[in-house]
């Protein structure tokens, strides 16, 4: 673990160059460490892939200190193995009719559109990180069977509830937004709710699951298409 300067008041810890669970552990033990740990003075911690964010009162450390302080508190830190993500399951409609990119990612692929959804549900996804807007949770890691770069030009608005792909990543489109990943399908799960904790149906270190459901069990769930 290293650090860089992120601005006067805040640093940059580094855990690895690659994206990984292991690295991800690493990470996610040391957030939660430090949102239950006495050390005073941090402003806001936020969990990466590979990096943690902190910023810091500047009447109580600077760049320096706050790393020794915090190299001192991770030798008390308890074993990446008592992380406890949740598993959670998100029912979604796959169509050409919601996905827009799901007809050409098969092709792609020289697979059928049936095919590409049963590679993406049978994965587990790991929730990296939340980011871009609230609620968007970056998961990881897509088959490399269908695994699709960025539109070369992104969409002006994505439909909320949207189940995207880019490359090895997937998410879920909170709400309508700009953007270039190819949209497999769409959900009826809010990811955004300021009803919850952290207002994001996911979490970091959370594993995932997709479920393939109907238009009918879509639609009566509240789905819109």
């Amino acid at each position: 673990m290293y650090y860089r300067v992120a601005s006067v008041d805040a640093i940059i810890l580094y855990f690895g160059e690659v994206i990984s669970e292991e690295v991800s552990d690493r990470v996610l033990a040391l957030y939660q460490y430090l949102k239950a740990s006495p050390l005073k003075g941090i402003i806001e911690i936020i969990p990466s892939y590979t990096t943690l964010y902190l910023q810091f009162d500047l009447q109580l450390h600077t760049h320096e200190s706050l790393f020794a302080e915090i190299e001192k508190l991770s030798t008390q830190q308890a074993d990446t193995a008592a992380l406890a993500g949740r598993m959670m399951t998100i029912p979604a409609y796959f169509d050409p009719s919601v996905g827009l990119d799901l007809e050409r990612v098969a092709s792609m692929h020289g697979l059928s559109i049936d095919e590409v959804v049963k590679i993406y549900t049978e994965k587990t996804y790991r929730v990296y990180t939340i980011g871009f807007v609230p609620g968007y949770a970056y998961m990881g890691s897509v088959d490399a069977r269908i695994a699709t770069p960025r539109l070369a030009t992104p969409r002006a608005q994505i439909p909320q509830g949207s189940v995207a792909i880019a490359n090895t990543q997937c998410a879920v489109y909170p709400q309508a937004s700009p953007g270039g990943w190819n949209i497999l399908g769409r959900t009826y799960i809010e990811m955004f709710d300021r009803s919850i904790e952290g207002f994001s149906y996911l979490r970091a270190g959370d594993s995932v699951k997709f479920v393939s459901i109907t238009k009918e069990a879509f639609l009566a769930q509240g789905g819109q298409l």
